[in-house]
């Protein structure tokens, strides 16, 4: 199949089920149980993203262990998230962490 063809079909239902979303959420207002589980979308996205890439970073099977510097970013990430419960300083700690454990275990 053709590239061109299959982005712009791909463009073209992504348009769709958002335009119908957008026209029809206005008529027809969504019920509070959806609304309560949309406003999970966003979290489980990035879970469903970012947990294979820090168990797995090299794509060869888990790699649970102290020297994956992907896993041991993650976990003082969601420790310093929890205590400080700020984004910019829990991106900003689990960076460093993670190049200087990068660092620390490539040596």
């Amino acid at each position: 199949m053709n590239y061109i063809t299959l982005i712009l079909g791909m463009a073209v239902i992504t348009y769709v089920i958002r335009a119908a979303v957008f026209v029809l959420g206005e008529r027809l207002p969504f019920p509070p149980v959806v609304r309560a589980a949309l406003s999970f979308v966003p979290v489980t996205v990035l879970t469903a993203i970012i947990v294979p890439m820090t168990v797995s970073p090299h794509g060869n099977g888990a790699e649970i262990t102290w020297r994956n510097p992907q896993l041991v970013a993650a976990i003082v990430a969601i420790m310093v998230c929890v205590f400080t419960k700020r984004p910019l300083v829990t991106i900003a700690v689990s960076l460093a962490v993670f190049f200087a454990w990068q660092f620390a275990v490539l040596r």
